[in-house]
């Protein structure tokens, strides 16, 4: 049959276009079915993914056994390459940190919260909120803190403005006259990282507050340490004191006989189970002496060692610390003013104490030595750890004293803290008259918290001194305080 010119040319025509039209179709229906493979695929890996945070439990033990990977998903021809993810704890609560068998409780300084502790435990109350992920690492961070108001009016001159020492109460001289201050510089920034290494738990801290010298609230460090498993070094609390046995109060001092020193330290905590544990600390703070001669100076000859024994309990703890020091002096080349040596130390006993249902609790705490003024509240840094004789022997000096507490809770919100305290330091008559022979701290004070995140209180305290002559003086301070925690 004889086909139309017509008819050839028109199919000359359409045919070249029908089979590119036919050959993009195939090209775009292998292209479609390459991304609905990449699809699939990247599908499978989230459901993986979340498979794997749904079954990790933030308490399981490190021993538990890991959940199966997810089966591979084979690459399809020319499907896009997905990275792993990095294998990271979902929260800070499945780095398996042990929590503290203390009970939990609110104070107003929140100081115990800076504490080291055994296994690096969370502290009593600390829920890990705040936390968050460095992308791409294990590194947890939390930035906490809190802005507190203090506002004070003392019936006399209290010596110290901005907090309550009793070893600073003048005992003549402008008692009368009535003062009032207030402050933010308890207001404190701290740092907090958590992770998990090879080596055990990890954690470090670093915490400032606003009572540097100056007028215009001057930085101050308080902390900066850390502790791998039960490995502490850096600087902070001494080893020596029990920070879960101090009262709840508003005064950022506190009860004048309890021990107080921030010092460079390493430390090794023995957990012996049961809520049993041995600490053994080196660390470091120079002699507070008294001199006769001129050029003669304190000598730092050997760290302080702290050797601790402690309890813990859902019921609270008791702890019973030795302190022992090597206090040494020297004088200048050019000068016979002599040198000498002695050996100094302590012992403290201390514990907390909880009952009933509305958490009233009771703090308590007592301790005496030679020549450890430096560890003490009332006493670090008046130079009091021992005095030179007019023919350069060291003598030291004795100190002892005790604290009580007691917290009771009105309601959820309100609660009440009464606490006392008296310290001693010996006679001597190589010391001047004007010298601290004893002091007595009281306070008394009623505290509402709406809300974790916000305190308010007020607070009636006593305070008096005694001198070696044995004149005192003694002031009332009335405080208000107003905190707001950044986390919590």
């Amino acid at each position: 049959m004889r086909i139309p010119t017509r008819t050839l040319c028109l199919a000359a025509v359409l045919l070249p276009g029908a089979v590119v039209a036919q050959t993009r179709d195939a090209s775009q229906d292998a292209e479609i079915q390459r991304l609905r493979q990449t699809v699939d695929m990247l599908t499978a890996r989230i459901q993986a993914l979340e498979s794997g945070q749904a079954n990790a439990s933030p308490a399981a033990p490190a021993t538990a056994t890991p959940t199966a990977p997810a089966p591979a998903v084979a690459a399809a021809p020319g499907a896009v390459s997905v990275p792993a993810a990095p294998l990271v704890a979902a929260s800070p609560a499945a780095l398996n940190v042990p929590p503290s068998p203390l009970p939990a409780r609110d104070t107003f300084d929140e100081d115990e919260q800076a504490s080291a502790r055994v296994d690096n435990e969370v502290p009593p109350g600390d829920e890990l909120e705040g936390f968050f992920l460095i992308p791409g690492t294990g590194t947890w961070l939390r930035l906490g803190g809190y802005a507190k108001l203090d506002a004070m009016f003392d019936s006399g001159d209290a010596g110290d403005s901005d907090q309550f020492i009793t070893s600073d109460i003048p005992v003549d001289g402008g008692r009368d006259s009535t003062r009032f201050n207030m402050h933010a510089r308890q207001t404190r920034l701290t740092l907090e990282g958590r992770r998990d290494t090879g080596a055990g738990q990890l954690r470090f801290l670093i915490q400032n507050d606003f009572f540097g010298s100056g007028g215009s609230y001057g930085y101050r460090l308080r902390h900066a340490w850390g502790q791998l498993g039960n490995t502490y070094v850096g600087f902070g609390w001494s080893a020596f004191m029990d920070l879960d046995s101090g009262p709840d109060t508003l005064d950022f001092a506190g009860p004048g006989a309890s021990p107080s020193a921030r010092v460079a330290s390493i430390r090794q905590y023995f957990p012996l189970g049961n809520g049993n544990q041995f600490i053994l600390a080196a660390e470091h703070r120079a002699p507070e002496l008294q001199f006769y001669g001129a050029t003669q100076r304190s000598r730092t000859a050997a760290p302080n060692l702290v050797l601790a024994a402690r309890h813990e309990a859902d019921w609270g703890s008791l702890q019973a610390s030795g302190l022992l020091r090597y206090l040494a002096y020297d004088s200048a080349q050019d000068s016979n003013e002599g040198s000498d040596s002695a050996t100094a130390g302590g012992l403290a006993l201390s514990g907390t104490w909880g009952w009933g249902d509305n958490g009233d609790y009771m703090v308590f705490g007592a301790l005496g030595g030679q020549g450890i003024s430096a560890f003490i509240g009332d006493l670090g840094g008046l130079n009091l750890d021992g005095v030179v004789d007019p023919q350069g022997d060291l003598q030291v000096l004795q100190q002892y004293g005790g604290w009580l507490g007691y917290t009771h809770h009105w309601s959820q919100r309100w609660r009440t803290t009464v606490t006392y305290s008296r310290l001693y330091l010996e006679r001597d008559q190589l010391l001047d008259p004007t010298v601290f022979r004893r002091s007595d701290y009281a306070a008394a004070n009623i505290i509402w918290q709406p809300a974790p995140s916000w305190s308010w209180g007020a607070e009636l305290l006593y305070g008096k001194l005694q001198e070696q002559s044995g004149a005192s003086g003694d002031v009332f301070r009335l405080q208000t305080a107003l905190k707001y925690d950044f986390v919590k």
